[in-house]
């Protein structure tokens, strides 16, 4: 709304009466010079502080059409302003545009957000999340403690997160400084390997010369620092590791009964239930934030290992003690995806 508010409107009769500009009032109040004018004027008219009754621009929808705006979008979260116009117009007869469809939504408490992604489920997966939801819900830190987390994942040396935003007046959209430039493949990446546990975490991996299989999976990886981790656990010591092809391959399956390491029953696509893929996440915003951005791939390798280092224990064990939370996310969600 442009008016000021009657308590407003008495306060720059005041300022105006005694003296002071319509300029100045117009910038105390952040309101334009005619709001100011209209405001006075009306006051020394009629004496009062409130606009008369049907002044102003008729409202083009009605109360009807307004609950009519309001459950379309409720019935389907992902319809455009655009639809619910069309629909409006259809089967009520009113023709508005697509930004007093936004203002009434904007009215009802509505308003727009991106959707959080994840991954789609489907009712084998459903299932097996609750029931493993179901048999981990119980469990105390100290359990959960006894786990090793762990997971891969890659960064980028160019890399969008999708929240950088800029400022920009109307009509400057094809303006050079509002293009953001992107590099094929991010310009290079990196995979790495990590684990987390209560009170600890291994060495970051970096996997260097080709995807990741089977065999280097036990042999950089298992062989090299899962098994002498081992032992700071204890004998209860568990390894979690997804439903990636070189964690179930037989070969890695035989090798850890072999050495003697249990693993967990991980239900497949399930990254909402691993705490690793929040540290991945701060570990992405640490390597955004650095003072200088990398340039190579030898810059992004030292980089992550540095700033894998510097995180603090202390929010990796907050993420771990999540989970008994998580489980019972998960349980209500019926197996569903959870807010983590």
């Amino acid at each position: 709304m442009s008016d000021l508010v009657p308590t407003d409107i008495a306060k720059a009769v005041v300022m105006i009466e005694h003296g002071r500009t319509y300029r100045d009032v117009a910038r105390i109040f952040g309101k334009s010079q005619s709001t100011i004018h209209r405001s006075v004027s009306r006051w020394r008219q009629t004496g009062e502080y409130v606009r008369r009754r049907g002044q102003g621009r008729k409202r083009s929808t009605t109360a009807v059409d307004d609950r009519f705006i309001h459950l379309q979008t409720l019935r389907n979260r992902r319809q455009t302003a655009g639809q619910t116009r069309n629909l409006l117009q259809n089967v009520r007869g009113t023709t508005i545009s697509e930004r007093t469809v936004r203002r009434r939504l904007r009215e009802g408490g509505l308003k727009s957000y991106v959707p959080i992604k994840a991954p789609r489920l489907q009712r084998c997966h459903r299932v097996a999340r609750l029931e493993f939801g179901r048999q981990h819900q119980n469990w105390n830190d100290n359990q959960w403690g006894q786990i090793l987390f762990t997971d891969e994942s890659r960064f980028c040396i160019n890399s969008i997160d999708g929240r950088e935003r800029l400022y920009r007046r109307q009509g400057e959209q094809n303006a050079p400084f509002n293009f953001t430039t992107t590099v094929s493949f991010g310009g290079g990446s990196i995979m790495v390997w990590g684990g987390i546990c209560l009170g600890a975490r291994t060495e970051l991996v970096v996997v260097d010369g080709g995807a990741l299989t089977a065999d280097r999976y036990i042999r950089d990886i298992l062989q090299d620092h899962v098994v002498p981790f081992a032992p700071y656990i204890g004998e209860n010591f568990v390894l979690m590791h997804d439903n990636a092809r070189p964690h179930v391959a037989h070969i890695v399956t035989d090798f850890l009964n072999e050495v003697g390491i249990p693993t967990l029953n991980w239900p497949a696509c399930s990254p909402d239930l691993n705490p690793i893929e929040h540290v991945w996440d701060m570990l992405a915003r640490r390597l955004r934030s650095r003072r200088r951005a990398v340039q190579s791939r030898e810059e992004l390798r030292v980089a992550l290992i540095e700033e894998w280092d510097r995180l603090p224990q202390e929010l990796i064990d907050n993420l771990i003690n999540s989970m008994r939370r998580r489980m019972t996310a998960v349980v209500r969600a019926r197996g569903g995806n959870t807010r983590y």
